[in-house]
């Protein structure tokens, strides 16, 4: 079964959003038009409560872009983003959600960020994408989204990791770029680790 997955199109990751990704908005077109040729479309949806510990707001003295120690991990802390209940969380107003056959919220447990569509960070809790694909008997995936550096790169990796068969389309992701290049190191990465770029 031909699975796409797309990785947090969403309001707060677009041009005007609080963690806007450069040109995220290019990404739309291309999800809008790879839909069809997929039996099960996926997408992952960021989802957090206010007082999420990944948000400088929530720490005295701190900024975005700063990294603490969060659960043992080391945390980038962002602007606050993608709050449970808001227009912010939504996905883009131009993403055609109407062939979405399941949405996976993440990042949902204020004491640690999640960056994959499968596991939080520390991998102590499962969203349940990877019950659901096993259910559905999917072999092979396509990932594309926001962003590619990130939320793209730890959902595909994740994915293969599972043993299941990972595409990245590549024209269909974004990247933050933090430090420059964090793009580029993401793909290779992701393509040392068996990830097939189509």
């Amino acid at each position: 079964m031909k699975t796409l997955i797309l990785v947090d199109i969403q309001n707060d990751f677009l041009p005007g959003g609080s963690l806007a990704v450069p040109n995220g908005d290019q990404v739309i077109p291309v999800a809008n038009e790879v839909q069809s040729q997929f039996d099960l479309v996926l997408a992952t949806q960021d989802w957090h409560p206010a007082n999420h510990a990944s948000f400088a707001a929530n720490h005295r003295g701190k900024q975005p872009g700063e990294t603490i120690e969060l659960g043992g991990l080391p945390q980038i802390l962002w602007p606050t983003h993608c709050v449970q209940d808001t227009a912010a969380a939504e996905f883009a107003e131009q993403l055609n959600t109407q062939a979405f056959d399941r949405v996976i919220r993440k990042g949902t447990d204020p004491h640690i960020d999640s960056y994959s569509g499968f596991f939080d960070n520390g991998k102590k809790k499962s969203t349940g994408l990877a019950d659901y694909l096993k259910q559905q008997q999917v072999e092979e995936v396509t990932v594309m989204g926001l962003a590619t550096d990130y939320c793209v790169k730890f959902t595909a990796l994740d994915a293969v990791e599972l043993g299941i068969v990972t595409n990245l389309l590549v024209a269909g992701c974004r990247g933050v770029d933090l430090q420059p290049g964090d793009c580029e190191r993401a793909i290779a990465e992701m393509q040392a680790a068996g990830i097939h770029l189509v």
